[in-house]
């Protein structure tokens, strides 16, 4: 059974689920940052899929990247699955700007995180969830 890391389970909020996986905004209003999870128990990487998984998961961080260009506009987008902390298999996906305040360096251990608040979470997620089709 399918079970999300409680590091990410603390760290995120739920947007919605696709076919496989589960959409989650990091909880760093610095970046537009969402995560993708295949909703599959134990899995660790990206080789571990079967290739139908493996085929779903690139269709939806396709889609998922998509939807940020379009949303924010951002000068590069970043997708990783790097693992390092959080063994389990997730997909960043992060929208960068030149005037961002980790640019040009990588925005991992580099900054605290600043939590979104009440309103901007909710208006982020609403405006997410409309893009992505995911009416919550």
């Amino acid at each position: 059974m399918f079970k999300l890391d409680p590091r990410l389970e603390n760290d995120t909020m739920v947007v919605g689920d696709l076919p496989l996986c589960r959409v989650l905004l990091m909880n760093d209003s610095q970046f537009p940052w969402l995560i993708l999870v295949p909703r599959i128990e134990n899995a660790v990487e990206v080789c571990q899929l079967e290739a139908q998984d493996r085929l779903r998961l690139w269709e939806e961080s396709h889609l998922i990247s998509e939807s940020m260009m379009s949303l924010f506009s951002p000068d590069k987008l970043n997708v990783a699955a790097l693992g390092n902390v959080v063994k389990q298999l997730h997909i960043h996906h992060v929208a960068r700007f030149t005037n961002d305040i980790a640019w040009p360096h990588p925005i991992w251990g580099k900054l605290p995180a600043v939590n979104y608040s009440v309103e901007h979470a909710a208006n982020r997620l609403k405006q997410l969830r409309t893009k992505l089709n995911m009416e919550k």
